[in-house]
């Protein structure tokens, strides 16, 4: 994951599943994706266990020392986007030591589920949507779509690059030209949900079930609800439609081991698929009087204990 430093013990998912492993008896090991090494296919990582407590000091480090990844229970990618070289190399590198232990999620669905692209396999349940670097056809879209749309970069995280598009904004083609990149990358744009000012839904899915939802709300004068730029956390419950989507995609989600997973829903449509480093579970339980991260510890020692890897 990222630096153990960088932790918020009040809402980083990281931190609960950290407190909940520690709870429940397990020795915590922490590394950075560069912290990897691979000799004659063998993959290890320079490591420090970790103690973490709700009471300052939050992240307590012991001494680095050198562990073989086959001989752990299990390995957690809890790396935040960008999805770089770097990103790659390190799901490369766990793919050759899956087999031997639990890897979570497997790394190479993460390497294939891109977080804006992978939704569009469901096309059923998406808002009318566009992946293109060309100005006029975004631009056409924009008009198509009734006048209002949202541009973002296919590469972002936490609400970042994400722009409301107005078929009568003079800012339409600046907007669309930074985001590709003079036409340069792709982007993808999609139709303006209004409902997106009442919140969007997170929902957690565990081995293809929901483990919870929370709605988060975007501040005033903003049309991002994500917690990162300041968005307020409500308690909320699925729709039908919501539960039904949320299923039938879990399902395709736990089949190519993409086992602990955020959606993101506004308006009961899905907008993206979160595989890297999902967050909000601090949120679901605060609002639930619940510690769902118990129950992804206990899936993950069961999961370990029946010998199940895939």
């Amino acid at each position: 994951m990222d630096p153990y430093a960088g932790m918020l013990p009040d809402k980083d998912t990281s931190f609960a599943f950290m407190r909940a492993s520690l709870a429940r008896g397990h020795e915590v090991l922490h590394c950075l994706p560069e912290q990897l090494f691979n000799e004659q296919g063998r993959v290890g990582a320079w490591v420090r266990p970790l103690q973490v407590s709700d009471r300052a000091p939050h992240v307590t480090a012991g001494v680095q020392r050198l562990e073989q990844l086959a001989s752990l229970d299990a390995v957690l990618i809890r790396k935040d986007p960008p999805f770089d070289p770097a990103y790659m190399h390190m799901t490369q590198q766990l793919d050759l030591v899956k087999e031997q232990t639990l890897v979570l999620n497997d790394p190479s669905a993460v390497r294939d589920a891109n977080e804006k692209l992978y939704a569009l396999r469901f096309p059923e349940f998406m808002p009318p949507t566009l992946v293109s670097s060309d100005e006029r056809q975004l631009t056409e879209f924009v008009q198509r779509v009734g006048g209002r749309a949202v541009i973002k970069p296919l590469d972002g995280a936490g609400g970042s690059g994400v722009a409301f598009l107005g078929s009568s904004d003079v800012n339409l083609r600046p907007l669309i030209a930074l985001l590709t990149h003079e036409g340069r990358r792709l982007a993808m744009v999609q139709e303006f949900q209004p409902s997106v000012v009442e919140g969007d839904k997170r929902v957690l899915l565990l081995d293809g079930r929901v483990l919870g939802a929370i709605r988060r709300v975007p501040q005033a004068g903003d049309i991002r609800a994500n917690i990162h730029v300041g968005g307020r956390v409500e308690a909320t419950d699925l729709t039908a439609r919501e539960r039904e989507l949320s299923e039938s995609v879990g399902r395709h989600l736990s089949a190519v081991g993409l086992w602990f997973v955020g959606l993101d829903l506004i308006n009961e449509k899905l907008i993206e698929i979160n595989v890297t480093s999902p967050t909000g579970i601090q949120e679901l339980g605060r609002l639930t009087q619940t510690q769902p991260e118990q129950a992804v510890v206990q899936w993950i020692e069961e999961r370990v204990q029946t010998g199940r890897r895939s």
